[in-house]
């Protein structure tokens, strides 16, 4: 419990941190980051992805429409992976085809946010 109310303060300060200096057009990084939260379990642990992660994955698909928004939303969820202690890079990659949507990049750290179209 104690490491999952840990975690859930790195959320919420990268989210008003990135949030107040991050800002691409239509999406925030709290906004990225705030419909990423349901998803948290899924990212640690694997398993079944919720309904609200997956709202949550659709809506930033959704919102990320030009090419500098994909590349914030991009940016904004290297910096969410390497705040979050237990990362998993395989779920986090799975996680678009578990909700039934497309990102074309690898959610990662290492990920080159610049060539993304």
């Amino acid at each position: 419990m104690a490491s999952f109310t840990k975690l859930a303060w790195v959320v919420l300060v990268c989210m008003v941190v990135m949030g107040a200096h991050n800002t691409v057009q239509g999406i925030t990084c709290g906004q990225v980051q705030g419909n990423l939260a349901p998803c948290l379990g899924f990212l640690h642990n694997g398993g079944a992805v919720t309904r609200g992660c997956c709202n949550g994955v659709r809506s930033i698909v959704s919102n990320a429409r030009t090419t500098a928004d994909r590349r914030g939303v991009c940016n904004c969820l290297m910096v969410a992976a390497g705040a979050v202690r237990r990362f998993n890079t395989y779920n986090a990659q799975a996680l678009p085809g578990k909700c039934g949507v497309y990102i074309p990049y690898k959610i990662s750290t290492s990920t080159n946010c610049n060539s993304i179209r």
